[in-house]
């Protein structure tokens, strides 16, 4: 970031962010200036668009939270190759919540990563990243875009990183969704792979491909079907589960007890979203149910308003859940 972006402060309180491309600079001002007049808008400062530059006009306090604001803005363009609506206001509520937490403390919920530091965009969004870190099981529950997966991912990761674990094992139940694996082309991997896709996508936004290939490759990193999971016991590892809304009862019980000697079991599933011929067969609700009073155990539940994908998917997500209530 440091290459892209230089910071010049003057006397009087102002910041010029001068950018060297100016391709990312058009990404962080936007068409007709429109996400500099949204921080404008939230931080109730003067924000200008000269040259290849942003100027910054405020009091001291309010012009690092925004100069911090941008930087994790031209981040996200980066990264993502675009800026939302939500992610200027997420770039304006992490750095207020940072000045009113103590750094050390806040410290704990970021996650850094090779690629990029991932950082928590919703209070449960900090709650679940906590849960991942201290508790031996997390169950977590909630509709599409919360970050469960990803999150649980790059958690894993750091510690595999770090050398706190050996080896990851990221599993999905393998439901059907109009074919049979057995009709679909290739060997078991490449049938599987579908299902699969999601948790390599989490992976890749994380480490460089060739490094998480060549994990795979030596087993550091193992990737498989729910069903593979059966009879086996995890050491030194972390176990995710995602979607497992669409695992039965006995199959939720079966990874859970998977967990051995300095291990860690993740499930991850969105109630709403069940592939199953018989909905009631699903055992998500059921294992938070059962399991939420044992303190070794944390479940987190999302909902809409930790949706951190395109602002539409919060509203699409609040919409099928009042109808559901009807």
């Amino acid at each position: 970031m440091s290459q892209n972006l230089k910071f010049v402060y003057s006397d009087n309180d102002t910041i010029s962010v001068i950018f060297h491309d100016n391709d990312l600079l058009m990404g962080v001002v936007g068409e007709f200036n429109v996400n500099l007049k949204q921080l404008e808008k939230i931080t109730k400062a003067n924000l200008y668009s000269r040259g290849n530059s942003i100027l910054i006009k405020s009091n001291s306090q309010k012009n690092e939270l925004i100069k911090n604001a941008i930087q994790f803005l031209a981040n996200q363009f980066i990264i993502n190759g675009a800026i939302e609506k939500k992610d200027i206001e997420s770039s304006i509520d992490k750095f207020m919540i940072e000045e009113k937490v103590n750094k050390d403390q806040n410290i704990e919920y970021i996650i850094k990563t090779p690629k990029k530091s991932v950082i928590p965009r919703s209070e449960k969004q900090k709650n679940y990243i906590k849960a991942l870190k201290n508790a031996d099981i997390v169950i977590s529950a909630g509709p599409a875009g919360t970050g469960k997966t990803f999150l649980a991912v790059a958690v894993a990761l750091t510690m595999l990183l770090e050398k706190k674990i050996e080896r990851i094992i990221l599993s999905r139940p393998a439901v059907e969704a109009g074919e049979r694996l057995g009709f679909l082309p290739g060997d078991m991997k490449e049938k599987v792979d579908p299902y699969l896709r999601p948790l390599y996508d989490s992976l890749y936004d994380l480490l460089d491909f060739e490094k998480i290939q060549k994990k795979i490759e030596v087993g550091d990193i193992e990737i498989a079907p729910l069903a593979f999971m059966r009879g086996r016991t995890l050491k030194n590892a972390v176990a995710i589960l995602d979607e497992a809304q669409n695992a039965t009862d006995t199959q939720i019980k079966m990874f859970l007890t998977r967990i051995g000697e300095n291990s860690k079991i993740i499930i991850n599933g969105d109630p709403s979203q069940i592939d199953l011929p018989n909905k009631m067969l699903s055992g998500l609700n059921r294992s938070k149910k059962l399991l939420n009073h044992l303190n070794e155990i944390s479940v987190v539940d999302f909902d809409h308003t930790d949706v951190v994908r395109h602002p539409l998917v919060s509203k699409i997500v609040k919409a099928y859940s009042d109808k559901n209530s009807d």
